[in-house]
């Protein structure tokens, strides 16, 4: 299935969050402050790549 204009800026909104939110995960894991901070990220992240499954899935 070929993406269009909308779904390929989409996709490419969602991977811009994916990699700031990969930093901040770099980042909690080398000074654990707060230990919910590290599994919320992970969540996050997942939840973003389930988004870009979805938008090609269409």
């Amino acid at each position: 299935m070929t993406l269009d204009k909308k779904q390929k800026k989409q996709i490419d909104a969602v991977k811009n969050k994916i990699k700031g939110l990969q930093q901040l995960l770099t980042a909690a894991r080398k000074q654990p402050d707060d230990p919910a901070e590290i599994p919320k990220l992970e969540k996050q992240i997942a939840a973003l790549q389930a988004e870009i499954d979805k938008i090609k899935g269409e």
